[in-house]
């Protein structure tokens, strides 16, 4: 039996392996605003609730541009 087919490089295949799936979970798994990754735009219905959310247009005003939208 050779042993050193099972243990290579002194385990370090088994560390690397662990590194590469932190990493992996890293870029997956953390939260959507971090300094460097690009960003989703708003859609325009996303503007338009932001502008009924802050006051800019009253309820009228957003039904009238959500149904321009969505005849689109």
């Amino acid at each position: 039996m050779n042993l050193y087919i099972s243990y290579q490089y002194g385990g370090m295949h088994l560390f690397w392996w662990f590194a590469w799936g932190v990493l992996l979970f890293w870029v997956f798994a953390t939260p959507y605003k971090l300094p460097g990754q690009r960003l989703r735009k708003d859609t325009p219905m996303d503007t338009l609730k932001k502008r009924l959310a802050n006051g800019d247009i009253d309820n009228k005003s957003f039904l009238e541009k959500k149904k321009l939208l969505l005849e689109k």
